[in-house]
């Protein structure tokens, strides 16, 4: 009987075919699945199948293997192809009674059996397929994740050329122009990821995006496809409870280095040790001070030495009360209100840090110079911080 069935194969194999495509939605579009190659993995089941009908020892997955990975590169669901396997084996087992009818030797308990055996063997080639399938998709997804890396990696060096600058935005699913901008996020340690959970916020908000892993940080670029963009993912990014750097915003993907480079000068000069979000252009100053570390250094020697040598309790007070007055626009009323102290307090303290600098806070260039080295003086890592803290 079997022999029999075998020599209908290619008849066998074009129904299996014809069925499928006319059930199941996923085979249905030839540009996905042609059907040459549809009737080509049916016949192939079908002679594995009937080869291994009343066989003892090992059953050769192969094909079955073959087909899960074929679906799996083409994108087909794997809950459709185990239902076109399905089907495949049902129309084989339809055959099978047909030709058993024809065959009086035939008895219903070797009918029985076969069922049994046939069914059987559905499961085994089932695992097979879907075991192939998920490690060809596996595998796929690590190609995936390594091609977007690089991509994303080589937008952030500038190694991309400007005419596949708009083939590379396309395959990182951004808009070939801005805005966009740029965020960096410190890592505690590597493989940490600042910003867990961020990429579905974003995705939820339709924020395109694309990020990169770096031992010290993650990285990231974020398209502004609508006016309320921005916000929303200055919001998004603060919910992360992480340290960010934000770069200005963009136009050109040709600019992410250098937005890359703001970025981190923004994270860089993100004061206290805490978590929170650090724009550019918030603090235009800060971010130069951040950008030339040696040179805030020797600015504060010149500028602030004379306070750093004080007794730690008054060294505090003058730069707290400092660190107030610019905040409140060179205010001493309102930097009175936020020290808790009476305003002649913070005059008196003002007075005496002109004292010790030489430098008049009335002075525009002398107010800049103090202020300067306060931003450096503040800075996390800077070298004063044992000092200050």
């Amino acid at each position: 009987m079997v022999s029999a069935l075998q020599a209908k194969l290619p008849e066998l194999g074009e129904r299996m075919a014809q069925r499928i495509r006319s059930d199941v939605d996923a085979y249905k579009d030839e540009s996905l699945i042609p059907f040459e190659s549809l009737r080509r993995s049916c016949t192939a089941n079908a002679d594995l199948l009937l080869d291994q009908l009343g066989r003892a020892g090992a059953r050769d997955p192969s094909p079955a293997r073959e087909t899960g990975r074929l679906r799996a590169e083409q994108g087909v669901p794997l809950a459709d192809t185990l239902h076109a396997y399905r089907i495949g084996f049902e129309l084989l087992w339809t055959d099978i009674l047909a030709e058993a009818r024809n065959r009086p030797e035939v008895t219903d308990a070797q009918l029985v059996s076969q069922s049994a055996e046939i069914w059987a063997l559905f499961g085994r080639y089932a695992e097979a397929v879907a075991a192939a399938y998920r490690e060809t998709t596996a595998e796929l997804t690590s190609r995936r994740q390594a091609r977007r890396s690089a991509m994303v990696e080589a937008l952030f060096a500038g190694v991309i050329a400007d005419r596949t600058l708009w083939e590379t935005a396309r395959e990182l699913g951004l808009p070939d122009r801005g805005p966009y901008l740029v965020a960096a996020a410190a890592a505690d340690a590597p493989g940490e990821e600042p910003l867990a959970g961020t990429e579905a916020a974003l995705r939820r908000a339709q924020i395109p995006f694309a990020w990169r892993l770096l031992p010290d940080q993650q990285i990231g670029l974020a398209a502004l496809p609508t006016a309320t963009a921005e916000r929303a993912c200055l919001n998004i990014l603060r919910r992360a409870g992480a340290r960010v750097g934000v770069s200005p915003c963009f136009d050109s993907l040709r600019d992410t280095p250098q937005a890359l480079r703001f970025a981190r000068l923004a994270l860089a000069g993100l004061q206290g040790a805490g978590p929170g979000v650090a724009r550019f252009d918030d603090n235009p100053l800060a971010m130069v001070v951040a950008a030339a570390p040696a040179e805030a250094a020797h600015l504060v020697e010149v500028v602030l030495r004379p306070l750093l040598d004080l007794p730690a309790a008054e060294r505090a007070r003058l730069l707290d009360t400092l660190e107030h007055w610019y905040a409140a626009a060179g205010s001493a009323t309102d930097a009175a209100r936020t020290l808790f102290v009476h305003p002649n307090t913070v005059r008196y303290r003002l007075r005496r840090v002109e004292e010790l600098t030489g430098r008049s806070l009335s002075d525009p260039r002398a107010a800049a110079d103090i202020g300067a080295a306060l931003l450096a003086v503040r800075r996390p890592g800077a070298p004063f911080s044992d000092l200050i803290h």
